[in-house]
C-alpha cells in the first residue's frame, strides 16, 4: 500500500488495473507533473495577457486617452513581471535539485 501525505492513493482510477499509486509512485513524480503543467499554463496566460494589453495599448494610445493607455501599459508590465516570477521559481527549483541531489522535476515523465 503506497501512501502519499498519509492518504491512501491506491484506489482504482477506473482505467482497468491502473491505480493512482502506480501512476505517481512518489511525491516527486506528482510535483513534477504539477510543475510542468503550471509552467505551461502560466506561459499561455502570459501570452494572452501580453496580446490583450498590447492591443489595448495600441488602441488607447491612438484614441488620445492617456489614462486607458496607462492601464494597458500596466497590464503588459504586470504580465511580464508575473512570467519572470514563474521562470525564477523554475530556476530556483533547478538550483535546489543541483544542491540537494533530489530529482524534483523528472524530465523522463
Amino acid at each position: 500500500m503506497n501512501r502519499l501525505l498519509a492518504v491512501k492513493i491506491d484506489p482504482s482510477t477506473g482505467n482497468g488495473s491502473q491505480t493512482v499509486g502506480s501512476t505517481f509512485p512518489n511525491l516527486g513524480s506528482l510535483i513534477s507533473i504539477i510543475l510542468q503543467n503550471a509552467l505551461t499554463l502560466s506561459g499561455i496566460i502570459f501570452l494572452c495577457l501580453l496580446i490583450f494589453g498590447g492591443l489595448n495599448l495600441i488602441i488607447n494610445a491612438g484614441s488620445g486617452d492617456s489614462k486607458k493607455a496607462a492601464e494597458s501599459q500596466a497590464i503588459v508590465v504586470n504580465s511580464l513581471i508575473g512570467f519572470a516570477i514563474t521562470l525564477l521559481a523554475f530556476f530556483i527549483i533547478q538550483i535546489i535539485e543541483k544542491i540537494t541531489g533530489l530529482s524534483i522535476i523528472n524530465s523522463s515523465l
